[in-house]
């Protein structure tokens, strides 16, 4: 029978199971998490665990957060296991799993709000990190503009010592450390946005501005919001994730992660209060992450989006799926080598030709089952940061970008809700049935979502070649198929001049 994973039962596990090696006693600087979903716990969490592990860093725990009302299931789920949960390394030789335990406990900040600020303003806070989607940070990619119009934003700015969004936690956390003539804490995104300190800066700011501009003064004097690039192929946990890990290392573990073997996390070493030496564990602290993270975004997260949606039109499941087609393959390789690499600079420690051979090679990994609705979840955000950049530069260089424009009139192609046979697309994103309808009355035409400036922005619609090479591509997609369409784009057909 498998044992239910909790503190109690750590030594009972199979001796295959590696379980934290660092007391879990309380105490110690603190690092508030909000968002803690399979991504943070097998990646942030991890590199803590083993530094802890090495026990050269002295006391550092985590607390998670969450604040929205599918964060519940996981806060119910944690609390059981003490905060503690398995990961599984999933290679194309044996999996392996650890237990991880560097989180001391998790909020549900609907139940407790003034325990999640009080743990945020106390002076053993150092960190405040997020991984709140790409979405979440509320500004605008093309102009830097804020959106004081969404709820979250109106309502913590009204009820500024109740507050529900993330925004409204933080500011008012650091308002109550200011009142008691603490540091600020570092604000630290996780999360998949090129310049995301700076992205998370520019929304705390214009936040705290609107709310007390003397706030806002205060954190550009003192506050710190480093940029990092995080990097862990990390799939949904599933039933099926949940009955592996019981069946095959006898764990009885609600809320386990599944991921790759590879991971990668490049941080710029500027932080207001102290920080943990992640270095130990293996992470990289810079003064530039820059380039780390524009060859990251571009090539595995755009690649990501570029084989996402013509592999749904096909007909495909997973990623792994996707990329064993030859076809989808030699478009892919085509795309990062001839119009994403050349915008890129060379980084130490990076070889490009062999990076974009490694994204290929972690795509394919079946043992992974990482679902391509997981990857085009949020698309019109994801296109807009990991896609469109790309292609703005080729735009405005007149370099080619024929590939990375069929990758987004495969995405529009998508919001059609259907694939070639007939089956529902359905993915999740917040602008998705608006967009979806716009899809569905417009056809092949992409003139009219061109105008959804959130997505679009206003140089790339007014470039002509740009418009000229997306219509091509949807006509191709909708009256000859994906697969005629990547011949097409690829060279092979009629469809190869511009």
């Amino acid at each position: 029978m498998p044992i239910p994973l909790n503190q109690k039962s750590l030594r009972l596990l199979p001796a295959v199971v590696a379980i934290p090696g660092h007391s879990r006693a309380r105490g110690g600087r603190r690092i508030v998490h909000i968002g803690v979903g399979a991504f943070h716990r097998a990646h942030q969490a991890v590199y803590l665990d083993d530094l802890l592990a090495n026990g050269q860093s002295g006391k550092w725990e985590i607390c998670g957060a969450g604040l929205l009302e599918q964060d519940r299931a996981i806060h119910r789920a944690l609390s059981a296991q003490d905060c503690l949960y398995t990961v599984v390394e999933m290679s194309e030789a044996e999996p392996s799993a650890r237990v991880v335990g560097p989180m001391a406990e998790h909020l549900y900040a609907p139940e407790s709000p003034e325990e999640l600020l009080g743990r945020m303003a106390d002076a053993a806070c150092a960190i405040v990190s997020l991984t709140i989607t790409e979405s979440g940070y509320l500004v605008n990619q093309w102009n830097g503009s804020f959106d004081f119009g969404h709820a979250d934003v109106r309502y913590d700015l009204e009820h500024p010592a109740e507050p529900s969004g993330w925004l409204g936690y933080v500011v008012e956390a650091l308002d109550r450390r200011r009142g008691h003539g603490l540091p600020p804490f570092t604000v630290l995104s996780c999360d998949n946005l090129q310049h995301n300190g700076d992205v998370a800066r520019q929304a705390v700011l214009a936040f705290a501005d609107r709310r007390d501009p003397s706030l806002a003064r205060w954190l550009e004097a003192h506050g710190a919001f480093p940029n990092s690039m995080v990097d862990r192929i990390t799939p949904v946990t599933t039933d099926a994730h949940r009955s592996m890990v019981a069946d095959r290392f006898g764990i009885l573990d609600e809320c386990p992660v599944v991921t790759e073997p590879f991971r990668q996390w490049v941080i710029e070493d500027r932080f207001a209060d102290g920080r943990p030496e992640w270095e130990r564990a293996g992470a990289l602290l810079t003064s530039d992450v820059l380039p780390y993270e524009k060859i990251k975004i571009r090539l595995l997260n755009g690649g990501h989006q570029a084989l996402c949606y013509l592999g749904l039109l096909v007909g495909f499941e997973y990623v792994h799926e996707a990329i064993a087609d030859p076809q989808i393959a030699d478009f892919l390789r085509r795309l990062m080598r001839e119009e994403i690499a050349p915008l890129l600079v060379e980084t130490p420690g990076i070889n490009l030709a062999e990076y974009q051979e490694s994204v290929i090679r972690r795509f394919a990994n079946p043992a992974v089952e990482d679902r391509l609705s997981r990857i085009g979840a949020d698309a019109s955000t994801r296109i807009a940061k990991f896609v469109m950049p790309s292609l703005a530069e080729q735009a405005a260089r007149g370099g080619p970008m024929r590939l990375l424009t069929l990758a987004v009139a495969g995405w529009l192609r998508c919001l059609a809700g259907a694939d070639e046979q007939g089956a529902r697309i359905d993915l999740a994103d917040p602008r998705g049935a608006a967009l979806a309808a716009l899809a569905r009355r417009t056809g092949p035409d992409p003139a009219p979502l061109l105008e959804v400036a959130e997505v679009f922005g206003g140089v790339l619609p007014a470039d002509r070649r740009f418009r000229a090479l997306l219509s091509e591509a949807l006509r191709g997609l909708y009256n000859d198929g994906a697969r005629a369409t990547l011949d097409a784009f690829l060279g092979r057909g009629a469809y190869q001049q511009e």
